[in-house]
């Protein structure tokens, strides 16, 4: 049997830990009887801790909320944990940084020499995605309203500010009627923030950025929760960014056959599908906002290519290319020539 001091902190990590404890539950956790629980827990009391018990056959005990409540107690692991997971909080789009930080700094100051040694051995540089545009800021209250709507399972209306077509002007999203949706599931993907919900004005699932949304009140009455397609809101979601159709998703897709390895495509690839031919040939799959998009995201593959399908996509190719050769033809004399001993670059994301 541990320790008094010991066990203590061990009964005090598990209340910590979830809501509702059963007494017979704790008593086998710790290894001792449910007596000594009951003993345990009125020291714990007499510290300050505001357990309640409940009574009955299946009664145990709860660690209470208040303004009094002493300081939270962590241990090893739970301290790397938190360690990481404020210092990694500037790569999640959250707008949290500054708050993650200071948090960091107070939790420290409140641990042990011995943990506050191990937070500080634990230094992370948190980088952003490959991408070449920084992933938009969220503002934490708009997070929050989010996700009360998604805890309560309240009907959510916003105005969404849309992304326009390629030379297309932006739309006024003050101008277009709020959504109206069933919100379901707020996630994070790559740095950016997302909501799965279901649409009611056009009676399917969507994708919406929360960066986008702009949550109006009041919120709509109660519904009854909906089940994400296949059961699975990650699959769900990683299916939209492969060019499944939908506001959250790539509308435009195509399907090719490049003269490279399976293995160099999927590396510069994160939203598609990589199916393997032969050593060096692959099926690409990808998804992208417009079809002159598509075609110049795979054509910075350095490669012979044959388009599968759509006829857009192949339509996109000839369309680019007729714009490449007018740019060569008025290329200023002596700039013709092709450069000589150059590499093949990946493609930018």
């Amino acid at each position: 049997m541990p320790k008094t001091s010991a066990r203590l902190l061990s009964l005090l990590s598990l209340l910590q830990a979830r809501r509702d404890w059963p007494g017979q539950l704790l008593a086998e956790r710790l290894e001792v009887s449910p007596r000594t629980v009951r003993r345990d827990v009125n020291r714990l009391r007499e510290l300050g801790y505001p357990i309640v018990a409940a009574k009955g056959p299946d009664g145990g005990y709860r660690l209470g909320a208040g303004s009094d409540l002493p300081p939270l107690l962590f241990d090893d692991d739970q301290a790397v944990a938190l360690a990481v997971a404020l210092q990694t909080a500037t790569v999640t789009g959250a707008g949290i940084e500054e708050a993650a930080a200071r948090a960091l700094s107070t939790v420290r100051q409140v641990m042990p020499a011995r943990l506050r040694h191990r937070i500080d051995a634990l230094q992370v540089t948190a980088v952003d995605g490959a991408g070449t545009r920084p992933n938009p800021r969220v503002g934490p209250h708009v997070l929050m309203t989010l996700s009360a709507a998604v805890r309560v399972r309240e009907v959510l209306r916003f105005d969404y500010a849309s992304v326009p077509a390629p030379g297309a002007a932006r739309a006024d999203s003050a101008a277009a009627p709020p959504r109206r949706v069933e919100p379901h599931h707020l996630v994070t993907r790559g740095g950016r923030w997302y909501l799965v919900a279901w649409d009611l004005d056009r009676d399917d699932w969507r994708t919406f950025r929360v960066d986008r949304i702009t949550p109006r009140t009041p919120t709509g009455p109660r519904f009854t929760p909906r089940e994400v397609p296949g059961g699975d809101v990650a699959a769900f979601v990683a299916s939209r960014f492969q060019g499944s159709d939908g506001s959250g998703g790539r509308p435009c897709r195509g399907e090719v056959v490049l003269d490279l390895p399976a293995s160099v495509v999927s590396t510069y690839t994160r939203d598609g599908v990589v199916e393997e031919l032969g050593p060096d040939r692959c099926r690409l799959v990808l998804g992208a906002w417009s079809w002159p998009g598509l075609a110049a995201t795979i054509g910075r593959f350095d490669a012979d290519i044959e388009v599968v399908g759509p006829p857009e996509l192949r339509e996109a190719f000839a369309h680019l290319a007729r714009r490449f050769a007018d740019a060569a033809a008025e290329a200023p004399s002596g700039s013709t020539e092709a450069p000589t001993g150059s590499v093949t670059p990946p493609p930018s994301r």
